[in-house]
């Protein structure tokens, strides 16, 4: 029981890595506020409390805060894992596209930081964020994609510098291709799935892609007090594609 008596939000939690997370973290003890665009899911279980919602309102992001204030005083872990990606020439891209992968991926973060810090007991806390390998590496067709988590993890580097003497650290998890569910639907919208597959594990060093499990067990290990020396870190997770 790794997280016994914590309590944690997970944003993005209505499938592949979100869940992943939020399963691992049930395991492990804690009681869990739950956040994603979608209605109740099937994964949310009835002892988890989960609020659907856009987190770029910050009307929305002020209410969630009251409600885990309301319902557990304090929030010791904050998983931000929620995120938007839009594949495609950086000419091809308008304003609006812009503005939607970076207020998703970045400032929505910011939101949510801004308001779950004070939440944060005085003994401290944990943000995990999860950006990804794209955020380290360049790759045509996803520069708003990385440009935007590029900036998650220097918003993570910042607030956790700004906040360690509150003791409360801020890591981020880099996630390779992770075989989620709409990883998997993008492959089967292929003429050939198998031979896309097999195309991006060859890019890959461990030559398969994660599974959410997987990035779900570094999220564990930053949020549990198995790191309590490590903030402003960045943990690929990526099966060797950072290494290059």
């Amino acid at each position: 029981m790794r997280l016994d008596k914590v309590t944690a939000l997970v944003t993005g939690a209505s499938s592949g890595i979100g869940a992943a997370v939020s399963s691992h973290f049930r395991r492990e003890g804690a009681r869990l506020l739950l956040t994603g665009r979608k209605e109740r899911m099937d994964s949310t279980r009835l002892e988890d409390r989960y609020v659907p919602g856009d987190l770029n309102d910050e009307a929305f992001v002020e209410g969630l805060a009251r409600q885990a204030a309301e319902a557990f005083g304090a929030i010791d872990v904050v998983v931000l894992n929620h995120g938007l990606q839009l594949s495609g020439p950086l000419t091809d891209m308008d304003y609006d596209d812009a503005r939607d992968v970076l207020h998703t991926n970045l400032l929505s973060a910011f939101l949510v930081m801004k308001h779950f810090a004070p939440l944060m007991p005085a003994a401290g806390g944990s943000f995990v964020c999860v950006s990804s390998r794209l955020g380290m590496v360049g790759k045509p067709d996803e520069v708003l994609y990385s440009a935007a988590k590029g900036g998650l993890i220097m918003l993570a580097k910042g607030a956790a510098i700004e906040w360690a003497a509150r003791n409360i650290r801020v890591n981020v998890v880099a996630p390779g291709l992770t075989a989620t569910p709409v990883i998997e639907a993008s492959f089967q919208r292929r003429t050939d799935p198998e031979a896309q597959r097999r195309q991006r594990e060859a890019q890959i060093p461990l030559q398969r892609l994660a599974t959410p499990e997987e990035i779900a067990d570094a999220v564990l290990f930053l949020a549990s007090s198995e790191s309590s020396y490590i903030t402003g870190a960045v943990l690929p997770v990526d099966g060797g594609y950072t290494a290059f």
